[in-house]
């Protein structure tokens, strides 16, 4: 990836075309959702838990080694101080990263590198979602679809299961009785000293890294890590307490054995997506810091 590759105007406009088709399956639903006030409980999430806008996701923009012949049209597409145009090319101008962004992508690869080395945990079977709504707590979607099992049954599951949370973000939404239940100490000061790559959470952030450090990984990679995070989602979510199977996500009941061992399958292949994606994002990240 650090050879050069110049893009004629014709192959960088093919590669835009196929991008905004592939992140258009799922930007141009949520803007006719929103027109009509309705929500999708999986696929919204990524647009409201995430603060990258459909229209950003869209945009195109080339792999850090890629350059694109000069146009009209190109200096159109890559407007802004990202890039700049030397011997009939734009390319990325690494000069114009600020201290403060520097700073970001130190952060980051940090906060990467530190995730990839710690040892997985495949034991959680998603059970954030329910605790979430333990004692009727918090039922996000109770006007969207129903429960799958009782309030009590619920509750009882959430009692008698191991919670082992390493995830702030979704540990601060548990209801307040069932915080005690989580066997990973977490608090806001040291959010990120638990995370593991086992974590859906953790490998669904994937794409918060990215998108944080974009146009500067390329649309490529930053959409790699979208995909990831919506089948991280989906599994969360059919893991939940929600009966999403009408809107066809049929339920992976962790409730069972076989739910269980179904969650822990997929977990690990989707995890094994976000070791490599994880350390692509560090990789190319080092190869902008140097």
């Amino acid at each position: 990836m650090n050879t050069p590759v110049i893009l004629t105007t014709s192959e960088w406009q093919a590669r835009s075309a196929a991008h905004r088709a592939r992140v258009g399956q799922y930007t141009q639903p949520r803007r006719e959702r929103r027109s009509r006030g309705a929500v999708h409980p999986v696929y919204d999430f990524l647009f409201q838990y995430y603060s990258y806008s459909a229209g950003k996701l869209e945009a195109w923009h080339p792999a850090p080694h890629e350059q694109l012949v000069d146009s009209p049209q190109a200096r159109a597409c890559l407007d802004g101080t990202a890039y700049d145009v030397h011997d009939g090319v734009i390319r990325r101008d690494i000069s114009a990263l600020t201290t403060a962004e520097r700073d970001t992508f130190t952060q980051v690869v940090q906060l990467l590198r530190a995730t990839q080395g710690r040892a997985p945990n495949f034991g959680c079977y998603g059970m954030h979602e329910w605790a979430m709504v333990y004692g009727g707590h918090d039922v996000r979607h109770a006007q969207i679809t129903p429960l799958r099992l009782s309030q009590q049954e619920i509750n009882t599951l959430v009692e008698s299961r191991p919670v082992a949370c390493s995830h702030f973000d979704a540990f601060r939404f548990f209801a307040p009785d069932a915080k005690p239940f989580n066997r990973v100490p977490l608090a806001w000061a040291s959010r990120y000293d638990a995370e593991q790559p086992g974590c859906i959470h953790a490998n669904m952030d994937l794409y918060r890294w990215a998108y944080t450090v974009m146009p500067w990984i390329g649309s490529d990679l930053l959409w790699h890590c979208f995909a990831l995070a919506v089948d991280l989602r989906v599994l969360d979510m059919q893991a939940s307490p929600y009966d999403l199977s009408a809107m066809g996500f049929p339920p992976v009941r962790i409730e069972t054995a076989e739910g269980r061992d179904e969650y822990q399958q997929r977990q690990r292949e989707l995890s094994a997506r976000g070791s490599t994606l994880r350390s692509t994002l560090i990789a190319t990240l080092d190869g902008l810091l140097l």
